[in-house]
């Protein structure tokens, strides 16, 4: 059973915010470097737009497949505080094939549906095929995704989240030497791929993450503990039993990120240089995710237990104490925004043009992800607590409301890019506010899953 020290919560968050933390130095690399290569070739930010949209529309279809990683989570927590460890190796092989599944459909999506999507609401149709080219070979990184969100479950549920850091290390260190290699090129070694090689870069890399998580799956002792591949099958009801508690998730975590991407996309419409300033935002607003989604994670995996051992009481301790480390390390990584953030948007692009309203933005939105700090926690207990419908349902209320703001203050009231940018507290407020309501009013710890 997890204990709800702060040490031990540390533990299990730490190694998760430190991988997580990679990736964003990863993504935060990538756009430099696309930046430094349209510079080069006087692109004006070509590439670096085109990375950013098809980039969100690529992290949409991801966090559909990491819903149901999500719901593997859960309910390998929920199994062990049970202890009922029989089940639990069943649960791997309905989570890969789910995943590939989902990873086949997205990746036919991609290929068939979205490009004429693409060019039928962009503006700029230079920019529509540049996004393209781009997800098209990005969108094989689909069937390693899927292995990845699996095998990660199945190592947070039981507490190893040191190897989750070390694969990310290796997929960091693997993507940025492939991106200088395959963007720029070697000369007479390697050609130039441009914005593609960025695609081809990731991909490889998260190849690479996957074979060394591959391992640690056949090496950690929990593997004979639990009996897992001696047989690879997924049970009908182990199958239900996922798709029960992920779809939700499913669901939850595609809206969440296909609502930025229609943000993105009302801000395209308008002018490249509001697009271009708000790919800068988006590509620095990843380091506040780090503490946030690192602590999501670790709630789920604390209330799924707690939720198994019916012990109630230990889940609210565990939140506030989640919540308070949670404010903690957003001020500690996230400072930056409020005392230099134009250094902070130097890294990502070097080019004046956008640096003031760029660093005017960045200082603004802190508020709105402190406040998302302190929701999150509340958000995730009902997860964790296995009530993904009512996440969904909150989830949903919350991009309605952000979604019609965000239409108006584009669209019709048609605000400069800063007040736009207000809309983050409508949405994390909103949310936070449901949570609380819900946590509040309803007997969430009845279920059962």
């Amino acid at each position: 059973m997890l204990n709800a020290s702060y040490i031990s919560i540390l533990k299990i968050a730490l190694p998760m915010m430190v991988g997580m933390f990679i990736q964003s130095v990863v993504m935060i690399t990538d756009a430099a470097i696309l930046n430094r290569y349209d510079l080069l070739h006087d692109l004006s930010s070509l590439s670096f737009d085109a990375s950013g949209n098809a980039g969100l529309i690529y992290v949409t279809l991801f966090m559909g497949m990491s819903g149901l990683g999500d719901g593997a989570q859960i309910l390998i927590s929920n199994r062990l505080g049970e202890n009922r460890i029989t089940d639990i190796k069943h649960l791997i092989p309905s989570s890969i094939l789910s995943n590939l599944f989902l990873a086949l459909l997205f990746f036919l999506l991609v290929q068939f549906i979205i490009p004429n999507m693409l060019f039928s609401y962009s503006k700029d149709l230079n920019l529509a095929q540049k996004q393209v080219d781009f997800i098209s070979i990005r969108s094989i990184g689909f069937f390693v995704a899927a292995l990845m969100i699996s095998f990660n479950a199945f190592f947070l549920a039981i507490g190893k989240t040191w190897i989750i850091l070390v694969s990310a290390l290796i997929f960091a260190v693997s993507n940025i030497t492939l991106d200088i290699l395959l963007v720029f090129g070697v000369e007479n070694q390697i050609p130039s791929f441009g914005l593609e090689g960025a695609a081809i870069a990731s991909n490889i890399a998260e190849g690479i993450a996957v074979i060394f998580l591959f391992v640690m799956m056949l090496k950690v002792k929990e593997r004979k503990k639990f009996d897992l591949f001696s047989t690879f099958r997924a049970k009908k009801e182990t199958l239900l039993s996922l798709w029960k508690v992920g779809s939700p998730l499913l669901f939850q975590g595609f809206l969440a990120l296909a609502t930025w991407t229609v943000f993105f996309t009302f801000i395209e419409q308008r002018s490249r240089y509001d697009l271009t300033v708000s790919q800068n935002i988006r590509s620095i607003y990843m380091i506040a995710f780090v503490p946030i989604f690192g602590f999501a994670a670790t709630t789920k995996a604390y209330v799924s237990q707690y939720m198994g051992a019916k012990d109630f009481k230990s889940i609210r301790k565990v939140q506030y104490r989640i919540l308070l480390l949670s404010a903690l390390f957003v001020l500690l990584l996230f400072h930056g925004t409020l005392f230099y953030p134009e250094h902070l948007v130097r890294l990502v692009n070097p080019d004046q043009t956008y640096l003031k309203e760029s660093a005017a933005i960045l200082r603004m939105v802190f508020g709105s992800i402190f406040m998302f700090a302190l929701f999150t926690p509340f958000f995730q207990t009902i997860n964790g607590s296995g009530n993904t419908r009512a996440t969904l349902i909150i989830e949903i209320s919350s991009i309605l409301i952000y979604l019609t703001f965000a239409f108006l203050f584009i669209k019709v009231f048609e605000l400069n890019i800063y007040k736009v940018w207000f809309v983050e507290y409508i949405y994390f407020g909103v949310m936070g506010v449901l949570s609380l309501l819900y946590l509040k009013l309803f007997n969430w710890q009845k279920k059962i899953i």
